[in-house]
């Protein structure tokens, strides 16, 4: 066996009252691995291509292997080769993630229904990118579909088990996530498994730990893709831990050798906001949203103008926001926790609460939960918002936004003391958001001095 391919040793699992849950994971890891986001992780590639954009190269020279151009002259050539098609359409969703285009989506959706009926059985390949597809469009029930399907025809491959464990993370149905993970970084103990399995600890507040693993997952990166994702990541838990000088040092490492990287680019810019560098957050956020204007930016932006008095550029962020979510609803798509926030925050309340029920339907991961709960308290439904700020809170997750939301449902209950707890617990990040890290100091300092 390579050094590098160390298999983790098989650990019994902590005894919990949740589940089973990840095992330790101490591995010697294995380099290679291409970026998969369905919201915050990669794929371990069980293929040889490399994916990358379009445009790359010298203009005249032929395109480089892996890149979209070279994959519509393979299919072109090759128009019976299942593999190539699958190829292609993995490359699409990639595409579409970094360019928050959704027509690419379309794009992608062709090219792996035309491998689909070149090869309807057996096609892993198809399948896993299917799964990816589904999961980028926030359809986790049938990204779950595609998963096990995947798994089923490639039992080995430790991209199907990745394409399962996020299905199952966003469905909230944790351990069974773990549980894929687990078999994942069996199979293949590299880059991708390993940011799960850092993601997998995240999630439980277990940072430390969250840490070490996507430190493991950093040396293990073999394209500049998943050394962003890494330094990303690890910038985020900075800030988590109210160390923003350490994630603006980290995201500018980061960005010196990746300068498009908007993922870096928005973390950075909350890093400055932390440290009360707003121009130069204003000037980072608006440079992630001219590469890829994700709502989430954008929000962030608003938000940032607004705290700073600029109404009318927030107004402008928030108006994109509202043209983003016409388009969202008249595809028929479930609405991400960002639309469902900005709604609850800066639109209608009400609206914002058939948003989240209707996300919560297929998609009932703590995020939501905690958006749901937020649209309940802000539409005047106390007593239902705080089962679900609860369960937004179930996995032990560290998020400082999530135990605002909760602080104040509990004040606008009467629960003084709770309120108290969890508002001390959020401003152990005191810039968690432009608006609400000002709005929970003032409610600590009002409870504080309540007699």
């Amino acid at each position: 066996m390579h050094p590098d391919h160390a298999e983790p040793p098989h650990l019994p699992p902590p005894p919990s009252r949740g589940g089973r849950r990840l095992r330790n994971i101490v591995v010697t890891v294995a380099l290679g691995a291409a970026m998969f986001a369905a919201g915050v992780v990669m794929l371990a590639p069980d293929q040889t291509t490399v994916f990358r954009p379009s445009g790359q190269g010298q203009p005249g020279a032929s395109p480089p292997r892996g890149s979209i151009e070279a994959l519509q002259a393979r299919v072109t050539r090759l128009p019976k080769d299942a593999g190539g098609w699958a190829a292609l359409g993995m490359a699409y969703v990639q595409q579409a993630r970094s360019t928050a285009d959704p027509a690419t989506y379309d794009r992608a959706d062709k090219a792996l229904r035309t491998s689909l009926r070149v090869q309807a059985e057996d096609n892993t390949d198809a399948e896993i990118a299917m799964g990816a597809l589904a999961a980028a469009r926030h359809d986790f029930p049938t990204a779950l579909r595609w998963a096990r399907k995947a798994t089923a025809s490639g039992p080995y491959s430790s991209s199907a088990y990745g394409v399962l464990a996020d299905a199952y993370t966003q469905l909230g149905r944790y351990d069974e996530a773990d549980e894929a993970v687990q078999k994942m970084t069996d199979l293949r103990p590299d880059a991708a498994s390993l940011a799960r399995a850092s993601y997998a600890f995240e999630l439980k507040g277990d940072t430390d730990r969250a840490r070490a693993l996507m430190q493991r997952s950093l040396a293990a990166a073999a394209t500049r893709a998943d050394t962003s994702f890494a330094q990303n990541v690890l910038a985020t838990l900075d800030l988590q831990d109210a160390a923003p000088r350490a994630a603006l040092a980290r995201t500018n490492t980061g960005l010196r050798a990746a300068p498009g990287d908007s993922a870096l680019l928005e973390t950075r810019a909350r890093a400055h906001m932390a440290l009360g560098n707003t121009a130069e957050a204003i000037a980072d956020y608006r440079a992630a949203i001219a590469i890829a204007p994700l709502p989430h930016y954008l929000l962030g932006l608003g938000e940032l103008e607004q705290s700073l008095g600029h109404r009318e550029q927030a107004d402008k962020q928030y108006t994109l926001l509202r043209a983003q979510d016409r388009i969202r609803e008249a595809a028929g798509d479930p609405a991400d926790t960002d639309a469902i926030l900005f709604e609850a925050d800066h639109g209608d309340p009400r609206r914002a609460v058939t948003m989240a029920e209707q996300t919560l339907r297929t998609r009932p991961f703590v995020a939501v939960h905690d958006a749901y709960a937020w649209a309940l308290h802000r539409a005047g439904r106390d007593s239902e918002a705080r089962p679900q700020a609860d369960k937004a809170l179930i996995t032990g997750a560290r998020s400082a936004l999530f135990r605002y939301h909760r602080a104040v449902i509990h004040y606008a209950l009467g629960d003084s003391e709770a309120a108290r707890r969890d508002l001390t617990e959020a401003l152990r990040e005191p810039a968690f958001h432009p608006l609400h890290a000002d709005a929970a100091r003032d409610l600590l300092q009002r409870i504080d001095t309540t007699p």
